[in-house]
C-alpha cells in the first residue's frame, strides 16, 4: 500500500478573505457576498472564515473599513501637489478618476454606494469618503485662487462628472472622445477667478 502524505488544505489570512469579499462584492453587490460562496470560491473550508471573523457582519465591517482605507490614501495621494503645481493637479485628478483604467475601482466604488443606500454603518463610510474628497480637491481649487464658494462648486462638479461618466455609454455620442474630455477637464479646472481680466477704463 503507498504511503501517500494528503494535501494540506489552503490557509487563508483576514487580509484574504477580505480582499475575497471585495471581488465578489464588485462583481455581485452585497447581496452576493455570502460566507458560504465566498469559501467555494476561496476553495476553502467555511469553518477558515470563523477562525477569522465572528460572523458574516463582521467581514463586511472589514470590507468597509478596507475600502475607506484604501479610498482615503488614494485620494490623498493623488490631490498632493507641489507648491505652483496645484492646477495641473487638478487635471490630473479628472484623468485619472475618469479613465477607463479605473474600471475595477468603480464597480468597487458604486456597489459600496448601493450597499450604503441600505446600511447605516455603510453610509457613514461613504460619507466620510466623499467629505474628504471634496475637502481635498477644493484645497487644490484654493491654492490656484478660486473663492471658496466657486472652489466647493468646482469641487462638486469634479465628482459629478467623474460618477456620472462612469454610468454612461457615450463613445457614440461624439467622434471625438478624447478632444470632449480634454474640453469637460477646461471647463471644470479653469476658473475667471485665478486671473480676473482688468476693467475697462
Amino acid at each position: 500500500m503507498e504511503n501517500t502524505a494528503k494535501k494540506p488544505r489552503s490557509q487563508l489570512d483576514r487580509d484574504a478573505w477580505v480582499a475575497g469579499a471585495i471581488e465578489v462584492l464588485a462583481e455581485e453587490g452585497i447581496a452576493g457576498l455570502r460566507v458560504e460562496v465566498l469559501a467555494k470560491r476561496l476553495k476553502v473550508t467555511k469553518g477558515s472564515f470563523y477562525w477569522h471573523f465572528t460572523d458574516r457582519r463582521d467581514l463586511l465591517l472589514a470590507v468597509l473599513s478596507h475600502w475607506k482605507d484604501g479610498r482615503i490614501r488614494d485620494i490623498i495621494k493623488q490631490t498632493r501637489a507641489q507648491p505652483g503645481r496645484e492646477l495641473e493637479q487638478i487635471y490630473h485628478v479628472i484623468d485619472v478618476y475618469s479613465a477607463s483604467r479605473s474600471r475595477r475601482g468603480m464597480l468597487i466604488e458604486l456597489a459600496v454606494r448601493d450597499w450604503a443606500r441600505r446600511d447605516a454603518e455603510a453610509g457613514a463610510i461613504v460619507a466620510e469618503v466623499d467629505d474628504v474628497r471634496l475637502r481635498c480637491a477644493r484645497e487644490l481649487f484654493l491654492a490656484c485662487g478660486v473663492p471658496m464658494e466657486e472652489a466647493s462648486s468646482r469641487c462638486m462638479l469634479l465628482y459629478a462628472y467623474v460618477f456620472g461618466v462612469s454610468l454612461m455609454v457615450y463613445e457614440k455620442f461624439d467622434t471625438d472622445v478624447a478632444r470632449l474630455k480634454r474640453d469637460i477637464a477646461d471647463l471644470i479646472a479653469r476658473s475667471t477667478a485665478i486671473a480676473p481680466s482688468p476693467k475697462a477704463a
